[in-house]
């Protein structure tokens, strides 16, 4: 099964705000997206590239509940899990 990792999340954060840095370590990835500078628009931009590259289609209702990396990473996970 594929894994959705840290550094894949990281990556498409770093390109959907190009001069963003982007630091996931274990002590801000329950930081929520907006306190990490990502507006709602950047966060639907983040959404759409994690399912135009994984061909994961996340759930709207997790899309709205999502607000931190630690939690965007377990939603894609258990989506990718449920196309196996």
């Amino acid at each position: 099964m594929p894994e959705f990792t840290v550094g894949t999340l990281t990556r498409i954060m770093r390109e959907c705000v190009r001069d963003a840095e982007v630091d996931l370590s274990a002590d801000r990835i329950d930081t929520s997206f907006e306190e990490l500078g990502y507006d709602s628009l950047a966060v639907l931009e983040i959404v759409a590239r994690i399912n135009q590259e994984l061909g994961a289609r996340l759930p709207d209702e997790a899309i709205e509940t999502t607000s931190t990396p630690r939690q965007a990473l377990a939603v894609v996970n258990d989506a990718l899990a449920e196309r196996i």
